[in-house]
């Protein structure tokens, strides 16, 4: 059995509950269980096509005395659409799932979306539980953002809801591929940009390139990117306030994520590049004095440095009126000022524009 000294608590204003960073921390999930104050009448567990080969039957034989059901999207982005909500939606209630029954999101960030936003919904609300799969899903499993994307913009029908644990096997990230370590590692460098310089002088330090993101130094930004999240979560739950700040780089990279269309970029691709953008507005802005210094660290692991060619700057700039922090067609960005320190303001059009072009390919 995992020991106990990867165990963090996340705090929120209407719940608190633990999160397992640890090698096979996937055999505490009947620990866990077991710890609910009412018992669960069945467990469903939703996964997609990539991992269910790998994890399905491990996860299914964990809880093997709950006969769980099993039910596994289509790997992608594209599995976050109105029409797998419904299906899965309705095999709950075929199924007969009730209100003290569990949902486990074995996946990555999208499994856990769309599961986390059924679990939400389905009879008003019941319980699950996040067992990431990927690096990426160390910032989504953490917070309780859930949501579905709309052909106008990505997890624009969602909800606040958290789950009751996240139990993240390390051992599960050793089957991904170099491209989802690197789309996990650009929301691991945004938590240090964003929160903790210390941190960030740690990254450009000790990891020069991907290979590097093993052992002690996967545990090490897994746990200090959900430390970073859950300090901010636990401030501002419904993104109020200080919570916006998480969405460095993600107002241009949803946007070339939307026009490219959902699945075409990973989002780590596409936040990495928005976060580019974003530096590059705020030397302007406010004079931040190191864009090269983070577009040299961000070069380094080969995410896009210009706008793909098939998206005009004008598309660009009318997803992000579309965005979640726009308000009244006035475009909210997240700027930095130094590294760790952050805050949100209005960009203009012009700006926006000026700076793309920046950004053009040649």
């Amino acid at each position: 059995m995992p020991n106990n000294s990867n165990i963090m608590k996340v705090q929120t204003e209407t719940k608190t509950y633990s999160v397992y960073v640890e090698e096979n921390a996937s055999l505490r999930i009947i620990e866990v269980l077991q710890s609910f104050d009412k018992n669960v009448s069945k467990i469903l567990i939703v996964t997609d096509s990539n991992v269910a080969p790998l994890y399905l039957e491990k996860v299914s034989n964990l809880v093997q005395e709950y006969n769980p059901l099993q039910y596994i999207l289509p790997s992608g982005e594209n599995a976050k659409s109105f029409e797998h909500y419904y299906e899965l939606q309705t095999y709950a209630l075929e199924m007969g799932l009730d209100r003290n029954s569990l949902i486990v999101a074995l996946g990555g960030g999208v499994v856990g979306d769309i599961a986390g936003f059924v679990a939400a919904t389905f009879m008003r609300g019941i319980r699950f539980i996040q067992m990431p799969t990927t690096l990426l899903a160390h910032d989504s499993a953490v917070g309780g953002k859930v949501a579905i994307n709309h052909p106008l913009g990505k997890n624009m029908i969602g909800a606040f809801y958290q789950p009751e644990a996240v139990i993240y096997d390390t051992s599960f990230l050793k089957s991904l591929p170099d491209s989802e370590i690197r789309s996990g590692f650009a929301e691991v460098l945004k938590h240090s940009v964003i929160h903790d310089s210390d941190f960030y002088n740690w990254i450009e330090s000790n990891i020069t390139e991907l290979s590097q993101m093993e052992g002690s130094n996967l545990v090490k930004c897994i746990e200090k990117g959900i430390s970073i999240k859950a300090s901010i979560v636990s401030n501002d739950e419904k993104e109020n306030g200080i919570r916006a700040i998480l969405n460095f780089g993600h107002t241009v990279g949803h946007a070339i994520e939307k026009n490219c269309g959902y699945g075409k970029m990973t989002h780590g691709d596409a936040v990495a590049f928005g976060m580019l953008v974003a530096a590059k507005i705020s030397e302007r802005i406010n004079g931040f004095a190191n864009f090269s210094q983070l577009s040299d660290v961000i070069s380094r692991f080969n995410y896009p440095s210009k706008i793909p060619t098939n998206i005009s700057i004008e598309q660009i700039l009318k997803s992000m009126k579309k965005d979640k922090k726009s308000q009244n067609g006035h475009i909210h960005m997240v700027l930095i000022k130094k590294f760790g320190e952050v805050y949100v303001q209005p960009v203009s059009d012009e700006i926006i524009r000026e700076t793309l072009v920046y950004f053009l390919p040649e």
